[in-house]
């Protein structure tokens, strides 16, 4: 979430507005929106059992892990996963059992997620820089080399996010691009 916002922001040409930590709260609470089935599970399968002393440390270890494993598991690409099978220590591959290892699963997860942030920060940016050549195109012709095109640029950009119901769109799709 955290990079799609930073390149949106990149996108519109505002360097400091939004406010960076206004930026994070939102990527923070879209984290916990998105994960609240897996705290759930977590929570009533491993955390609650054990504070009732129905079941073991190690067993509510794996039942609290087990909600997050299958969460990157879902969402992981498969090309990331195997770079870093391939990586691992021969005894942090996966197992008989076919559990991935979290020092396998963690890291290949995030990079999966770095490169879908990219990929729908691309997407983000890409209407912004077509206003932005426009702009720099229609100034250009008409001889206003010493106005910087991102001055008039700036209030069609916002004004394009806000007649597209940008914040609604962005959102909606970063949180329908988890299965």
């Amino acid at each position: 979430f955290a990079i799609a916002f930073s390149l949106l922001r990149s996108g519109l040409g505002l360097q400091t507005a939004p406010a960076s930590m206004v930026m994070i709260s939102l990527a923070l609470f879209m984290t916990f929106y998105v994960m609240a089935p897996v705290f759930d599970r977590a929570w009533n399968k491993g955390v609650q059992p054990l504070m009732r002393n129905e079941i073991t440390q190690d067993v509510a270890f794996r039942e609290i892990a087990n909600p997050f494993r299958e969460f990157m598991m879902r969402e992981v690409r498969d090309k990331d996963l195997r770079l870093f099978e391939d990586l691992a220590d021969p005894a942090f591959r996966t197992g008989e059992d076919g559990i991935v290892d979290f020092r396998v699963l963690v890291p290949a997860f995030m990079i999966s997620e770095l490169r879908r942030g990219f990929e729908i920060g691309f997407l983000i940016v890409l209407p912004f820089l077509v206003i932005d050549l426009v702009v720099a195109t229609l100034t250009m012709s008409m001889g206003m080399m010493m106005l910087p095109p991102t001055v008039i640029s700036l209030p069609f950009k916002i004004l394009f996010f806000v007649l597209i119901d940008g914040w609604n769109i962005l959102v909606g799709s970063l949180i329908r691009s988890f299965s």
